[in-house]
C-alpha cells in the first residue's frame, strides 16, 4: 500500500526540497499522508484528534507563499507534514496525557517545541495517543484506548511515545514529536522500525507538556524527533534545540555537524546486555552486524561489559523519584493523591479510571520512599556508572546497546517480567545522547535495532552512526500493512 504512493516513503528533507522546487504542492503532499492515516488509524488507534481541516488550509497557505516569493527566504520545512505526542500543548487540541480527569482539557498555546516546529514550516496533522500519564511502555490509557504496532496489530507500539511511532513506522507522517524519560522515543520508535533520538539532557527545552518531572528531573526528560529516515535527526533537533525562560533546566550547548564524523577514527564499546535481563539472539545477532559494519570503516569495535549497568533499575528509580516536583500518585488524581488500595480494588471489577501500570508505578513510587538507605546508595551508583560510561566511550566514541530485550512483544506481555524498559531509561538518567536505529526485520516480520550512545553533547555522532548503519542495512522497512482492507 505505501509504494503506490512514494510521497509516504520520502524523508520531510526530501519532501521540503521537492516543495520548494514546485514539483509538488505542499497540498498534495499534506493530502496523501491525511488519506493514509484515514486508511490505517481505525486499526492502529495511534492519532486520537486531528487538525486535517485546519492543515489542508496551512498547506494551501504554503504553496500561495512560493507562488507569490518562491523558495527564497521560506522556512526550511515549509508544507512538510508532521505529528506530535498529545502530551505537547497544540493550539486547540487536547491535552490530557491519557488521564481521563483531563478529558477536557485543551491546549491554549503551543508548547515551545511545537512552536518551533511550526515556525520551520511544519504542518502539525494531529496528536498521537500515549502511556496513562507518559509513564509506562504501552501505549494506552483509560481515555483513548490501546495503540497498535502497524508490523503486527497484536503486539504493542510502545511508550509513552507509542502513537508518534506508530503514525510513523505506518508512513502516516515524515517525523513526529516525542518525549523521553524512560526510553519513550526510543523503545517505540524500536518498536515500529524508525529512527528515534533521545537528546543530551537539557539540550531541548520541555515547556508547555504536561506532566513535568520536578526541576531536577528536567535533564532526565528529554524532547526528540522520531523519524523514518536518518536525514532528518540533525535538521530537526537544530529546530527543537536552546533555551526557553520557562524551563530552568535547558542550557545553550552547541551542536555538531554529522557529516565532520570521521568513523575510521571512532571507538565502538559493544555491550551486549546489562548482566540481567537476557537479549534476545536476533537483536543480539543485529547488534553485531552494526558492529561489523562499523568495523569495516575503520572503527575500532570493543566487546565490552559494564557491570553497574545491572542496577539500571535501581539507578534511574532512584534518580528519577528525588527530582522533585509533584508526586505521580498526586498526578493519577489530577492534584488529588489517589489512594492505592482503593484504586486497586476498582481496578479489579473494572471500575478504575487508571491503567494496571500507573497503578504499579505507583506502589514503586512508595517502596522507594520506604528504603532511603538504598535510595542513597543508588545515587551513589549513578554517578559511578555516569563516570565510568563517560571515560570507557570517551570523545571519539559510541556505546551501542539493546534498545529493549526483543522485538516488540504481544500486548500485555511486557508485564511479566516489568522491568525490561530498564535498557533505555539508564541512559536517560545519564542525560547521555542517545538514537534508536532501525536495523531491518527478523524473521517474523518485525523491526529490529540497537541504540547508538556517546557522551554529553555529541548528539551529532550518534545522529552520524545512524546515518551510516541506514545506508548499510536500509533503515526503515515499511510494513506490508496486509490487515489493512481500506
Amino acid at each position: 500500500m505505501l509504494s503506490r504512493d512514494p510521497l509516504l516513503l520520502l524523508s520531510a528533507t526530501r519532501l521540503a526540497a521537492l516543495i520548494r522546487e514546485r514539483a509538488v504542492t505542499s497540498a498534495e503532499v499534506v493530502e496523501a499522508h491525511i488519506r493514509h492515516i484515514e486508511r490505517v488509524n481505525p486499526t492502529l488507534n495511534a492519532m486520537v484528534a486531528d487538525r486535517f481541516e485546519a492543515a489542508r488550509a496551512e498547506a494551501r497557505a504554503a504553496d500561495a507563499l512560493l507562488e507569490q516569493g518562491g523558495a527564497a527566504g521560506a522556512p526550511p520545512f515549509l508544507g512538510v507534514p508532521c505529528s506530535i505526542k498529545e502530551s505537547f500543548a497544540v493550539a486547540g487540541m487536547p491535552n490530557s496525557a491519557g488521564l481521563v480527569a483531563r478529558a477536557g482539557v485543551r491546549a491554549e498555546e503551543d508548547a515551545v517545541t511545537v512552536t518551533r516546529l511550526r515556525a520551520a514550516g511544519f504542518i502539525p496533522l494531529g496528536v498521537t495517543n500515549v502511556s496513562e500519564l507518559c509513564m509506562w511502555m504501552e501505549t494506552n490509557n483509560r481515555l483513548y484506548g490501546r495503540t497498535n504496532n502497524p508490523y503486527d496489530p497484536a503486539r504493542t507500539a510502545g511508550g509513552s511515545s507509542g502513537g508518534e511511532a506508530a503514525v510513523v513506522g505506518a508512513g502516516g507522517a515524515p517525523i513526529g514529536l516525542g518525549s523521553d524519560i524512560g526510553g519513550s522515543i526510543r523503545m517505540p520508535a524500536f518498536f515500529n522500525g524508525v529512527f528515534g533520538h533521545k537528546p543530551t539532557g537539557g539540550l531541548v527545552p520541555t515547556s508547555g507538556q504536561f506532566p513535568l518531572p520536578g526541576e531536577r528531573g528536567l535533564r532526565f526528560m528529554t524532547t526528540g524527533p522520531i523519524a523514518r529516515r536518518a536525514e532528518d535527526l540533525m535538521p530537526v533537533l537544530r529546530i527543537l534545540a536552546g533555551p526557553d525562560a520557562r524551563d530552568p533546566g535547558c542550557a545553550p550547548l552547541p551542536l555538531g555537524d554529522p557529516a565532520s564524523v570521521d568513523l575510521g577514527t571512532l571507538t565502538v564499546l559493544s555491550v551486549e546486555h546489562d548482566g540481567v535481563r537476557r537479549v534476545s539472539a536476533d537483536l543480539v545477532a543485529a547488534q553485531r552486524r552494526a558492529a561489523e559494519a562499523l568495523a569495516a570503516c575503520g572503527a575500532t569495535v570493543i566487546e565490552a561489559k559494564v557491570d553497574l549497568l545491572a542496577r539500571a533499575l535501581d539507578i534511574w528509580t532512584a534518580m528519577v523519584g528525588t527530582s522533585g516536583g509533584v508526586t505521580f500518585r498526586a498526578l493519577l488524581g489530577d492534584g488529588r493523591p489517589v489512594s492505592l488500595p482503593r484504586e486497586l480494588a476498582r481496578w479489579s471489577v473494572r471500575r478504575s479510571p487508571h491503567t494496571l501500570p500507573a497503578l504499579g508505578l505507583t506502589l514503586l513510587e512508595d517502596v522507594g520512599g520506604l528504603l532511603p538507605a538504598r535510595v542513597e546508595r543508588a545515587l551513589e551508583l549513578g554517578k559511578a556508572l555516569r563516570a565510568e560510561l563517560v571515560s570507557r566511550i570517551g570523545e571519539q566514541g559510541v556505546m551501542l546497546y539493546p534498545s529493549y530485550t526483543s522485538p516488540a512483544p504481544r500486548h500485555y506481555a511486557p508485564l511479566l517480567p516489568p522491568f525490561q524498559w530498564t535498557y533505555t531509561a539508564v541512559l536517560n538518567v545519564m542525560e547521555m545522547p542517545a538514537t534508536q536505529v532501525p536495523l531491518g526485520l527478523n524473521g517474523e516480520g518485525l523491526p529490529l535495532g540497537v541504540q547508538v550512545a556517546a557522551i554529553h553533547g555529541n548528539d551529532h555522532v550518534t545522529i552520524a552512526v545512524a546515518e551510516h548503519l541506514e545506508r548499510s542495512f536500509g533503515g526503515w522497512v515499511p510494513p506490508s500493512l496486509s490487515w489493512c482492507r481500506r
